[in-house]
C-alpha cells in the first residue's frame, strides 16, 4: 500500500499499523495524505466500524522527521507574502489529514507503545480513545525545536486533559509518562507491554463493532458537536440528528440480541 503503514480489516475492525520501526516510525510529508486517503476510503466504504491504530518497534512514532525542517523546501518558506499564503494552504492540508480521523463515522482507538512524540501526539489527540503501554510517554516535542505545535494538538489537547496540564505540556515539552497520562485522562488504560496493549485495543474494538454502526456513528457525531458547541446548541443538534437516524428495526435487532445474550447482525453503513 505505502512505505509507512499496513492496513487490514477483519470482522469490521480495521487495523492500521505504522511499520517503519527502523526510523522510529517518523512521519515524512507523504505519510499525511496516505493516512488521510486510507481513513477516508474506510469511511466511504462503510464496512469498518472501528479503526485501531498501532505501531511497531520501540516507539509508537517519533513525530515529523527532522530532516524535513532542514530541507530547502519552498513549501516551508515564509519569506514573502505569496510564500506565506502558500504555507497556510500547505499547513491547512496537513491538518486536514489528521482531521480525517476525527470526522470518520467510526471510532478510532490509538494504541501507543513507547514514545508518542511531536506530530504523533497531534495524531493521537485526533482519535477517540487512547491506550498505552507502561513505558509510554507523550510529549509536545515541537517547543524544543523552536516552533509551536501546529497540527491540532494544541486545539484538541485542551478538550482531553485539564487546561493547566495542556499548557504545561505545550510550554515545557516535558514527557508525560503513562501513569500521569492515565491520571489526567490522556489515556483510558495502561497495559504492561505492546502485546497486551494490542490485545486490549482489539478487544475494545470488537466490543464497539458489535454495536449498531448507525448508533455508534450518531453517538460520535453528537459527542463531537457537544465538544465544539454549547449545551443548548448541542441539544438542538441532537433533536435533528436523532430524527435523522432513529431506526426501530435496528433497535429491535439490538434488543433481541441483548435479551438472548447473542450477537446482533447489523447491516454496514451505506457506502459514500
Amino acid at each position: 500500500m505505502n512505505d509507512f503503514f499496513t492496513l487490514s480489516t477483519t470482522d469490521a475492525v480495521a487495523h492500521l499499523q505504522l511499520n517503519r520501526p527502523e526510523r522510529l516510525n517518523t512521519m515524512a510529508p507523504a505519510f499525511f495524505p496516505a493516512l488521510r486517503d486510507a481513513v477516508r476510503a474506510l469511511h466511504a466504504a462503510g464496512e469498518a466500524r472501528v479503526l485501531v491504530i498501532s505501531s511497531t518497534g520501540r516507539h509508537f512514532c517519533a513525530g515529523m522527521a527532522l530532516d524535513v525542517f532542514g530541507a530547502e523546501d519552498a513549501l516551508l518558506s515564509t519569506a514573502t507574502p505569496r510564500a506565506r499564503l502558500r504555507f497556510q494552504d500547505t499547513l491547512r492540508a496537513l491538518i486536514d489529514c489528521f482531521s480525517a480521523l476525527d470526522e470518520a463515522h467510526f471510532p478510532v482507538i490509538c494504541a501507543v507503545q513507547g514514545g508518542c512524540i511531536g506530530g504523533a501526539l497531534d495524531l493521537a489527540t485526533a482519535c477517540d480513545i487512547r491506550l498505552c503501554t507502561a513505558d509510554a510517554f507523550f510529549t509536545v516535542q515541537e517547543i524544543h525545536i523552536g516552533m509551536m505545535a501546529d497540527l491540532g494538538v494544541l486545539q484538541r489537547l485542551v478538550g482531553i486533559v485539564p487546561q493547566g496540564v495542556a499548557r504545561e505540556m505545550a510550554y515545557t515539552g516535558e514527557r508525560v509518562g503513562a501513569e500521569r497520562a492515565l491520571a489526567v485522562g490522556l489515556v483510558n488504560a495502561v497495559l504492561p507491554d505492546a502485546t497486551a496493549l494490542l490485545a486490549h485495543a482489539m478487544s475494545l474494538a470488537r466490543g464497539i463493532a458489535a454495536k449498531s454502526p448507525l448508533a455508534i456513528a450518531g453517538s460520535k457525531l453528537a459527542l463531537n458537536h457537544a465538544r465544539d458547541h454549547g449545551t443548548a446548541a448541542s441539544l438542538q443538534h441532537m433533536t435533528l440528528l436523532q430524527s435523522a437516524i432513529f431506526d426501530t428495526a435496528e433497535m429491535a435487532t439490538a434488543i433481541a440480541a441483548w435479551k438472548s445474550k447473542g450477537t446482533a447482525e447489523f447491516a454496514a453503513l451505506a457506502p459514500v
